[in-house]
């Protein structure tokens, strides 16, 4: 089970730090992109973002619940709750906040959708941060 932590914590620290650069440098520059171009570059941008992170999000999905069932050394059910309750927190900021702000930018560029997108990722950007927080210090918990 010591394995299901490691795979885990890499996962939310990918997750999180590709969250950071979304937050602080690739959504901001979203606004750059020019109107000609925009619909192109967004489809592109969901369509290859997706092939990075859709393994990452899944792999933290899948070792998050097999921690509710078995957890190594001196982590306890309510570590993994917690867990759980943040990737819940982040999956329903992405279906009802990012998800739908970037179909309205495969649209072309809207300011409200941009502003918005940037201002909710913030929403993930905390929650990610946290996961990183407990992850690592559950595997700090792991006995040898």
């Amino acid at each position: 089970m010591k394995i299901v932590v490691l795979i885990q914590a890499g996962a939310t620290l990918m997750m999180a730090g590709i969250t950071w650069f979304a937050q602080v440098v690739h959504y901001p520059l979203l606004g750059l992109v020019g109107s000609e171009t925009f619909v192109a570059y967004q489809t592109a941008n969901m369509d290859q973002t997706t092939l990075i992170v859709g393994p990452l999000i899944a792999a933290e999905g899948v070792t998050a619940l097999m921690l509710l069932w078995r957890r190594p050394g001196r982590i306890r059910l309510w570590h993994a709750l917690v867990g759980v309750g943040l990737l819940a927190v982040i999956w329903l900021s992405t279906g009802f906040s990012q998800v739908p702000m970037h179909e309205v930018l495969t649209g072309g560029f809207d300011p409200a959708a941009h502003r918005y997108l940037v201002l909710s990722n913030w929403i993930r950007t905390v929650a990610w941060s946290a996961r990183s927080v407990l992850v690592l210090w559950m595997a700090g918990r792991m006995e040898d």
